[in-house]
């Protein structure tokens, strides 16, 4: 189980080093990231959410990397599209893939399936849903496949201990992104770091 950011190509970006990756695929975030991957993530996670907030966030500021950050540091509620992607790696047979309106802020909805509801859904196309069935919990990657999709039971207490581990890695990114925003964006680092804190559901790290 990996926490995944949706990325895309960053064309003529220019406000700090980004990496270069194609539009549409997954930038699995942990603490060992390259500089120019942080940058990326910081980046696609501040593009999300870069549009006009309502008045009472302030006046967007003028100058090209207050303009784009401004959503980000100001917007109460913050997405970041991607979620927790659970790979069999022995045969790479993915089980749940983050769809559509799926983003890693609402990453504690495993929670759910694991001790509330019981069941959590993860976007579209794929429609994959993590569901609890007594000591277990069912892994399908599409509910809606027509032809059938990978499903995978997994013990409740091995997946609790995978939502752990994914969280921890979202937490590793957080302290690396911190690290970065100190160097590359002295200014709005503290601001940064507590609105990524935010868009992951995460405490900020000290």
């Amino acid at each position: 189980m990996q926490p995944v950011l949706e990325i895309s190509a960053a064309d003529d970006f220019a406000l700090w080093p980004v990496g270069e990756h194609e539009s549409y695929g997954y930038l699995v975030l942990n603490g060992e990231l390259t500089p120019a991957e942080v940058g990326t993530a910081v980046m696609r996670i501040a593009g999300y959410n870069d549009f006009e907030p309502e008045e009472e966030h302030g006046q967007c500021p003028t100058d090209p990397l207050g303009t784009f950050l401004h959503g980000l540091l100001t917007m109460p509620d913050l997405f970041a599209a991607g979620g927790f992607r659970v790979t069999d790696n022995t045969t790479d047979t993915v089980f749940v893939e983050p769809g559509c309106c799926s983003g890693l802020e609402t990453w504690r909805d495993w929670l759910e399936a694991l001790d509330g509801i019981g069941c959590a859904y993860f976007g579209h196309d794929p429609s994959s849903v993590a569901e609890r069935v007594g000591d277990t919990v069912r892994l399908t990657l599409d509910a809606h496949a027509k032809d059938g999709s990978p499903v995978i039971e997994l013990p409740v207490d091995e997946v609790r201990a995978l939502v752990a581990g994914a969280q921890q890695d979202l937490q590793d990114f957080l302290s690396l992104a911190g690290t970065w925003a100190e160097q590359h964006l002295p200014t709005h680092a503290a601001a940064v770091i507590a609105a990524l804190a935010r868009a992951l559901d995460l405490r900020p790290t000290q």
